[in-house]
């Protein structure tokens, strides 16, 4: 991996924060500062963490910021339920954001997995 945009997970997650821009474009004008905010400050923190992580030069250190990661996806479902709940989001868009931010976690699973191999124990 020669730069962070390699990450599998980091490219899912870059796919599910444009998804999350434009899916809450649409959000009413009462949650500018509510879900809509929260929603995006998550993807992109989840995102954001990865890149971080990816330079860290400890492994143990890297290992933290993908935990971060995982706890801002974790945010990403939570809130995007509440939306889909809300009836923000429209026809399939909850539906397409829970897919991929499964997948998401899946491949930033696998991945933290790989780099624990590289921590002496």
């Amino acid at each position: 991996m020669k730069t962070f945009k390699d990450i599998i997970a980091w490219q899912k997650g870059y796919e599910l924060t444009l998804l999350i821009y434009k899916y809450t474009a649409s959000f009413p004008k009462s949650e500018e500062f509510g879900l809509k905010s929260e929603l995006r400050r998550a993807s992109v923190s989840y995102i954001s963490n990865i890149a971080e992580s990816f330079k860290k030069r400890s492994k143990e250190e890297g290992l933290h910021f993908y935990n971060r990661s995982e706890c801002s996806l974790e945010e990403i479902k939570c809130q995007s339920m509440i939306s889909d709940n809300l009836d923000y989001f429209a026809n399939r868009q909850f539906k397409e954001i829970d897919e991929l931010a499964q997948e998401c976690g899946r491949t930033l699973s696998g991945w933290m997995k790989s780099q624990e191999k590289f921590i002496e124990k």
